[in-house]
């Protein structure tokens, strides 16, 4: 889900800050898709790998598609490769924005696991 990224930074505060963004995305993934499955009967790594792939997909989705398209799309022309820079906030770090965002669901989804999931000790 493209989002406005001009109030981000650049560089790694940039990254850190599309990290957080899906950590958050990756908790309130899990939470939804755990309070889902568990009335379906899912299995916890359905929960995980689902909630993982719509916190990549929902918040990190279109620096992902930036990434993809510039290192397997067509450009025809050097203006046209300027017209898409120009739309991508920090082309510069893009691939370091799509790391931390990969990295920031791993976190998010383990949290919301802790949160919604975990079992825990009976005394």
């Amino acid at each position: 889900m493209p989002y406005d990224q001009s109030w981000m930074g650049f560089g790694l505060t940039g990254a850190l800050e599309a990290g957080i963004i899906v950590v958050v995305a990756g908790v309130v993934a899990y939470g939804l898709l755990h309070w889902i499955g568990r009335g379906q009967g899912w299995s916890l790594a359905r929960e995980l790998g689902l909630a993982y792939v719509a916190a990549v997909l929902l918040a990190g989705g279109h620096d992902l598609w930036n990434l993809f398209y510039f290192n397997y799309g067509r450009l025809q022309s050097l203006q046209l490769l300027r017209l898409r820079l120009a739309e991508v906030h920090d082309p510069d770090n893009l691939g370091l924005r799509v790391v931390f965002e990969f990295v920031g669901a791993a976190v998010g989804v383990y949290l919301g696991w802790l949160l919604f999931a975990r079992r825990r000790p009976t005394t």
